[in-house]
């Protein structure tokens, strides 16, 4: 049976989902509208595919599906779709989730085209706060692209879809090779190196920006694979190269989240969604209002939205001098979710009058010259001041040699200092220049990961960082003057307190001096613990219902059920727990050994073959089949008394431990007591007897002459039964005289 016929509008899943309709159909899974009758409120259920749920990849996507419960459940956040409840019905895992009223990114694209910077930054600032907390709670979702952007309709974000987060101590991809997600949007080093980042989700927003303003995706190809080529092994060009009036800095941010290499983006979500509202708050009207090929419309005050609903509330109103304008944005709601603040000044470069931008172009260019970066030479300050309109700022005046006035120098002399004033020159150059080299693309540009003193490899340079002293290795690092941040996940393998993993993680990588770039010490919390839910044996309660799901819940990975050995059980229902070592609410090691006993239910048995037989016969056979036995008693013409006259069920009929038979034994014939006729008249003695249905036999041995009955047999107060086994009446006999 596929899910389309199982999942039908009307029908209730868990006697308190009602199906409403279906929303729409996915490669993974469909999504239905529904009623939480028990909560009354409507919410959206996710049902995997049956292809899916019995497919090869069967482990795996049931795996990813239930993730995506756990991690939404696991993050806080308005920008973010709840997740409610999970389970399994039919055979199908589903995910019951907050029922979103609004369109998804992909389709407001489809119909806008393009966005302004405002709409742009808006989206874009809502995702990074969803994004940050799933950052902070140590989740990466993978998947970031339109289709799974929410807008409802108050206009914010919701983030959905988080099948393919991983907590970031684990963002590898799987073992099986299966390469989930989109390709326009995938990060680099997620496709080159199974690598999961909060720095990936970054690439994918930024990617998503991109697109948004420019109404396309800044790679495209004719295939996935020649997609996938383009992100690891192209920079992504500048949003300016799309729209090339848009803010110099706007597109800056842009480039920094669609960076190839993920050091070079920000280390999460948290830093590039405090750069943004840096950012905004250095953008002009004009910069908010910016989007390629728009219709320019006439500004005014009101149209003013940079971020979240800000509205320009009061201008500065000065003169046409140099003086600052500031802008005041305010939110327009009390119920805006964005994490900007609700008050910002914004300051724009003042308005420049016609004279000033006029004697600005006939400024010297060389007091704007920046020779920061130039290397540096020492030169006579008095020679500065007795030339300065000749200085060049790329070669500065030299010393020359002094001379008489009344002769004139010796070419000779003159070619050699010039010699010498170049040569100087030039080497200062080259060092400079190697020394640039050494800086920034160099030795000098990046620290090397050392090799800790406790860590033994055979191949050097394939020597990964694990399984050490963290307390020795944090001593290294601080010599070696390498910045690190420290996280902390469970290990099975690595003790308590130790090095779990670096990033990166093999011993000679390179970590960027220029890029903020930090290694990431991930240390060892040792082995995960759970505890055996306390209820898991009562099976009126959730886990008793479902002992196995609920062990998995709990977290523990080494489960030992052999469905060989389940037991029948007239007291226990079926798939509930007989046994289970340890005891319920012990709490242990997540891998440790956790073994239970399950019930099959109620054994089948037949019904065995009971009528004609005595009731205590009948007693032994229908206790051995352990069945409910309701006895009625009956009086029989043809059964005799004590033995089974009939049985609601027939003999040979499939039944279980615990079903209910009721049994008719027979009480013999029906009978009457005998009244005393004797000294009464023959007739009026007949009529006595025949009126309790008996039969009436007259005997008169000496004749009878007084009609008067002598002797009755059987005799007066004896039980007689109405018929005899002929079933006719029985007789009784009167001696009469």
């Amino acid at each position: 049976m596929d899910e389309a016929t199982q999942v039908q509008p009307g029908m209730c899943i868990e006697n308190r989902y009602r199906i409403v309709r279906k929303i729409a159909q996915g490669g993974m899974a469909t999504v239905y509208q529904a009623q939480d009758e028990r909560l009354d409120r409507p919410v959206a259920i996710k049902i995997m595919h049956t292809q899916l749920a019995q497919g090869v990849h069967r482990q795996q996507f049931i795996a990813r599906f239930r993730r995506e419960a756990t991690s939404a459940a696991a993050i806080a956040n308005p920008h973010i779709v709840q997740v409610y409840d999970t389970g399994e019905y039919d055979g199908l895992d589903y995910l019951v989730m907050e029922y979103v009223h609004g369109v998804n990114l992909r389709y407001e694209m489809n119909m806008q085209g393009t966005f302004s910077v405002r709409d742009t930054l808006r989206l874009l600032a809502e995702t990074l706060d969803g994004l940050a907390s799933a950052h902070q709670a140590g989740v990466v979702h993978r998947d970031i692209k339109p289709e799974n952007i929410l807008i409802n309709d108050r206009g914010h974000v919701q983030i959905t879809d988080f099948g393919l987060a991983r907590a970031i101590s684990q963002a590898t991809l799987s073992s099986t090779g299966l390469l989930l997600g989109t390709a326009a949007y995938l990060a680099p080093e997620l496709i080159e190196n199974n690598l999961a980042t909060p720095q990936g989700d970054l690439y994918s927003a930024g990617m998503m920006a991109w697109e948004m303003l420019a109404g396309r995706v800044p790679f495209t190809a004719d295939n996935p694979v020649t997609l996938v080529f383009k992100h690891v092994h192209e920079n992504t060009p500048s949003i300016s190269t799309a729209c090339p009036d848009i803010n110099e800095k706007v597109a800056q941010f842009i480039s920094k989240l669609t960076a190839r290499d993920m050091n070079d983006r920000p280390d999460n979500a948290i830093e590039a969604l405090t750069q943004l509202r840096n950012l905004s708050k250095q953008l002009s009207a004009e910069d908010w209002q910016y989007k390629i090929d728009a219709v320019k419309e006439e500004q005014d005050s009101d149209s003013l939205s940079p971020l979240d609903n800000l509205r320009l509330t009061d201008i500065d109103k000065s003169d046409s001098d140099n003086k600052t304008k500031d802008y005041k944005y305010s939110q327009d709601s009390d119920d805006s979710t964005s994490d900007l603040d609700a008050t910002q000044a914004i300051s724009t470069a003042a308005v420049k009058s016609e004279e000033n931008t006029n004697s600005d172009s006939q400024s010297n260019p060389l007091e704007e010259f920046d020779d920061s970066n130039m290397p540096t030479i020492a030169i006579d300050s008095h020679e500065l001041n007795r030339n300065k309109t000749s200085i060049n700022p790329l070669i500065p005046t030299l010393q020359p040699a002094s001379f008489n006035s009344d002769s004139k120098k010796d070419s000779s002399s003159k070619k050699r200092v010039i010699a010498i004033a170049g040569g100087s020159v030039i080497a200062v150059l080259v060092l400079g220049a190697i020394g640039s080299f050494w800086y920034f693309l160099g030795p000098g540009s990046y620290w090397t990961l050392p090799k800790p003193d406790d860590l033994r490899c055979a191949n050097q340079a394939a020597c990964k960082v694990k399984d050490i002293s963290w307390q020795e290795y944090e001593h290294t690092l601080k010599v070696a003057g390498i910045p690190y941040t420290v996280s902390r996940d469970y290990s099975d393998d690595v003790d308590s307190g130790k090095v779990l993993a670096t990033v990166p993680d093999v011993v000679g990588s390179h970590i960027s001096k220029h890029s903020n770039s930090k290694l990431r010490i991930i240390l060892s919390r040792g082995i995960k613990k759970a505890t055996i839910p306390s209820d898991i044996t009562n099976p009126k309660t959730r886990n008793g219902k479902k002992p196995l799901q609920a062990l998995r819940k709990a977290g523990f990975t080494h489960i030992i059920h052999r469905t060989s050995l389940d037991v029948y059980s007239l007291e226990v229902p079926e798939g509930s727990v007989v046994d289970i070592t340890p005891k319920p609410g012990t709490r242990m090691n997540h891998n440790e050994e956790v073994s239970l006993l399950l019930s099959k239910g109620p054994m089948p048995v037949q019904m065995p073959d009971i009528v004609n037989h005595t009731k205590d016969d009948a007693d032994v056979a229908l206790s051995g089949a352990k069945l409910d036995v309701k006895y009625e008693e009956e009086n029989s013409d043809t059964v005799a008394k004590g033995r089974i006259i009939s049985a609601s069920v027939d003999a040979g009929t499939q039944m279980h431990w615990g079903d209910s038979v009721k049994v008719v034994v027979s009480k013999g014939p029906k009978s009457v007591t005998l009244p005393n006729v004797c000294g009464k008249n023959t007739a009026e003695a007949r009529r006595i007897i025949e009126s309790l249905g008996l039969q009436v036999k007259i005997s008169a041995p000496l004749g009878d002459y007084m009609h008067v009955v002598r002797f009755q047999s059987p005799g007066a107060g004896s039980e007689v039964p109405l018929k005899d086994s002929h079933g006719n009446p029985s007789v009784i006999t009167l001696t009469v005289i």
